[in-house]
């Protein structure tokens, strides 16, 4: 009868579905990350490193207009992190287009390109919604480097059934290990507590404790010490986005005929934001055979 040994195939094809469940389950020893001359990066999971990103998609900061505010806390939030002071985890949460994932790559651009005594170098690297739950993994990997990093997650929400929304819950909070000083979560969501109301009412209505039950999900996004409201905007404020984005891109258009066009293509859009402005630049500018090309 034939040995069975470390050699076998049937061992190897359990050893390896083994590692690969360790990996999947954040278990497995964080990779070695190595930082280019980018800075930024996408977090490749599976391969378990930094992608760089040569060119990133962004506008100039000075370009968003009717967010003045919100923009000036995440500039001081990410300077005071970029100098290694104090600095929260920041949730940019509200209704879509209106430039919460722009805000963010904006103000990574402003910051890491400000001279200040005692910066450290500032990269952003983006964390897909789908593998939220390799952010262990993630931190581990940077606590590492001398830069300051910048982890972004575009668009995270959490759906009825999802359990994902308690790890990160012990991320945030640093779990026992404590977050890298080095790391710092930026988030988007057009949800204020990361879940549908829906979600929230029914443990309310089907749990023990119905009111535990609920804030065990709210009290998610009280882990982000920073909360940064976006609204939809007014027409003033539209068409000032217009206009901004009209000179910025050298558009040569009448401003009543531009005025007039901006507020019929909002019309059918069914809504005013700066993704809206900068949708209709591209059709005025595709119609005149110019380019619109970001950062």
């Amino acid at each position: 009868m034939k040995k069975t040994g470390s050699s076998d195939p049937i061992d190897s094809a359990l050893e390896s579905i083994a590692q690969s469940l360790e990996i999947l389950s954040g278990r497995h020893r964080a990779a070695v990350l190595e930082l280019g001359k980018a800075d930024a990066y996408l977090w490749d999971a599976a391969g378990g490193r930094l992608q760089e990103v040569v060119r990133v998609n962004r506008i100039d900061l000075g370009l968003l207009k009717g967010i003045d505010e919100v923009a000036d806390q995440l500039v001081r939030n990410t300077l005071q992190f970029a100098l290694g002071h104090g600095a929260n985890n920041a949730l940019l949460w509200g209704a879509r287009g209106t430039g919460k994932s722009s805000l963010i790559k904006a103000v990574h651009a402003h910051v890491s390109g400000r001279r200040e005594r005692g910066k450290k170098r500032l990269v952003l690297v983006e964390v897909n919604r789908e593998e939220i739950e390799t952010l262990p993994r993630l931190l581990k990997g940077v606590a590492a480097l001398e830069a300051r990093v910048l982890i972004f997650c575009d668009d995270l929400t959490f759906d009825q059934g999802e359990a994902t929304y308690r790890s990160l819950k012990t991320i945030l909070d640093g779990g026992l290990e404590g977050r890298p000083g080095n790391a710092l979560l930026y988030a988007t969501s057009n949800r204020r507590h990361l879940m549908p109301r829906e979600m929230i009412e029914n443990e309310r209505s089907t749990a023990i404790n119905p009111s535990e039950a609920a804030e065990d999900k709210i009290s998610l996004s009280d882990r982000f010490g920073l909360w940064l409201g976006f609204h939809p905007c007014d027409q003033p404020t539209y068409l000032e986005m217009v206009a901004s984005y009209a000179r910025h891109f050298g558009i040569d258009m009448p401003a009543a005929e531009l005025r007039a066009g901006a507020i019929e293509w909002s019309a059918t859009r069914g809504a005013r934001s700066g993704r809206v402005a900068i949708q209709f630049i591209r059709q005025i500018a595709g119609e005149r055979g110019q380019s619109v090309e970001l950062d």
